[in-house]
């Protein structure tokens, strides 16, 4: 069988809509979305008078001077994982004075957004019988998984061990170790480590499984981010690289050496690393510039078989 693994998309509109199509493009059996599938932040779309509006958006302001010029921006928006609202100067200022309506407001496109791309899935996915696989990382609400459960062709994996043939089965989790920005779903690494072996407990044949958790292995390669100052800036401008991964992931992964490891979380760890026979893949993360990492993977009965990472 064949599988098609990405990550990190992050909101980005086209990057979702890329996965989905990954499966006829690639001619692949599986697709699996490895985590942190929502955006980060909310842009207004400020209406100036005359049918005239106002975005900044990456520290650029400009000025869009027709409806179609708002279209084209709410597009560009999406596709870089953002989330546009389109609003008034008195809204916005009534958002900025009211206590928790910010966070509202984000949760409310979260949700909105996350319901539009289960509809795009299910109207490209029913009926074609590729199965879409997906586990919620740190950096996602709890609010989008009735979302995903209601979906009739994208199934959350969390927590669950999955056939996906009768040779594999595959472990998922997107919970991960502590981060600076103290996200939804992380823990310690104690806490990690006991999530993992309970899911793995579940599991009939480790050693022939995929592991599917979304922090690398610690000091793997795949999981080396800028380092970070007391207030959360790159140090050295940033290019100093520490490891961050889980080493809750890098012990059961060299317990149990499964044939393979994917992950993702550190968006600058593209590339593969072996552990004895278990190759660990991180395709890596450019959702900004609407561009899809990914990996495609052929799983034979007892090994894995060729392998490219992806571009498009």
């Amino acid at each position: 069988m064949k599988l098609f693994f990405a990550t990190d998309v992050h909101g980005s509109e086209i990057c979702w809509k890329k996965f989905i199509s990954a499966a006829k493009f690639y001619e692949v059996d599986v697709l699996i979305l490895g985590g942190d599938m929502t955006g980060k932040a909310v842009v207004p779309i400020i209406a100036q008078g005359g049918g005239k509006y106002k975005v900044t958006l990456l520290d650029q302001e400009t000025l869009l001077e027709s409806q179609e010029d708002v279209d084209r921006m709410v597009s560009t928006i999406r596709n870089r994982g953002y989330y546009p609202y389109v609003t008034t100067p008195d809204e916005v200022q009534e958002i900025a004075s009211t206590l928790g309506r910010q966070e509202q407001l984000f949760l409310e496109q979260v949700v909105a957004t996350m319901q539009r791309w289960m509809e795009y899935a299910d109207s490209r996915l029913q009926g074609t019988g590729i199965r879409c696989y997906v586990c919620p990382g740190n950096d996602d609400v709890f609010e989008i998984d009735p979302l995903i459960a209601a979906s009739k062709t994208v199934r959350s994996v969390e927590g669950q061990v999955i056939e996906l043939d009768e040779h594999h089965e595959m472990i998922s989790s997107g919970w991960t170790n502590p981060t600076p920005w103290r996200t939804h779903r992380e823990e310690s690494e104690e806490a990690l480590l006991q999530r993992i072996e309970a899911i793995l407990a579940k599991a009939r044949n480790p050693a022939n499984a995929v592991f599917n958790l979304h922090a690398p292995p610690y000091g793997s390669g795949l999981d080396e981010a800028p380092e970070l100052t007391h207030d959360l800036r790159p140090a050295y401008a940033g290019r100093s690289l520490v490891p961050v991964g889980s080493k809750s992931v890098l012990q059961v992964i060299e317990k149990y050496q499964p044939l393979l490891g994917l992950h993702g979380h550190i968006h600058e760890g593209k590339g593969t690393r072996k552990y004895k026979r278990t190759l660990c893949i991180n395709p890596g993360s450019m959702y900004e510039q609407g561009v899809l990492h990914g990996a495609i993977v052929e799983l034979k009965p007892n090994k894995v078989g060729n392998y490219i990472l992806t571009t498009g």
